[in-house]
């Protein structure tokens, strides 16, 4: 069995569940908890919408086929959202065919699993996907140091460039009173 989220990764991972079965609900609610998932559960598209825009998760495991929006049509909104289109999410479905798998792919979805799922494999594809994001949270870390380095990089060099501006006009000066000097001076002889 895979060892809990938690162990070597320091802290519980929040994971929105949405699907309107409410068996598959508390099902996948428990067995996620059991695996070291902090799981949050939802019945439908507009309900975990409100819920992303309350509060962070790190992954959303939704089901593509939802009464009233449906899955595809939330992972849109999610998509489109600024504050959440970068949350990972795992599409679930019933369909045992490519073609859904292709669509929750097409559509934006970062993975998608077959219901029934076994659990192991689901809590395998969600830490997958959680490292990844990791990896991402980490490199726009970098970048963003990165990118304060080098403003203040631009910073001095402007800085050095006036200091440089203004020692070439104070040579150009001196150099222009030299010559006034030298046309003044009477000539010896």
């Amino acid at each position: 069995m895979i060892e809990q989220v938690e162990k070597g990764r320091g802290r519980r991972r929040d994971v929105l569940v949405v699907d309107d079965n409410p068996t598959s609900q508390t099902v996948i609610g428990r067995r996620l908890t059991r695996l070291g998932f902090r799981t949050m559960l939802c019945g439908d598209g507009l309900a975990a919408l409100d819920m992303l825009q309350g509060r962070p998760f790190d992954v959303v495991l939704l089901d593509m086929q939802l009464r009233g929006l449906s899955g595809l049509a939330t992972l849109r909104e999610i998509r489109s959202a600024p504050r959440t289109a970068d949350i990972p999410v795992l599409m679930m479905t019933s369909r045992h065919d490519a073609a859904g798998a292709l669509t929750a792919l097409a559509e934006g979805a970062d993975d998608h699993v077959a219901k029934p799922f076994d659990f192991d494999l689901l809590a395998a594809r969600l830490n997958r996907l959680l490292d990844r994001v990791g990896v991402i949270d980490d490199l726009r870390r970098t970048n963003a140091t990165l990118d304060a380095r080098i403003a203040d990089r631009a910073m001095q060099l402007g800085e050095m460039r006036m200091l440089l501006d203004e020692a070439l006009a104070d040579r150009a000066r001196l150099a222009a009173a030299m010559r006034s000097m030298q046309v003044r001076e009477p000539s010896s002889v």
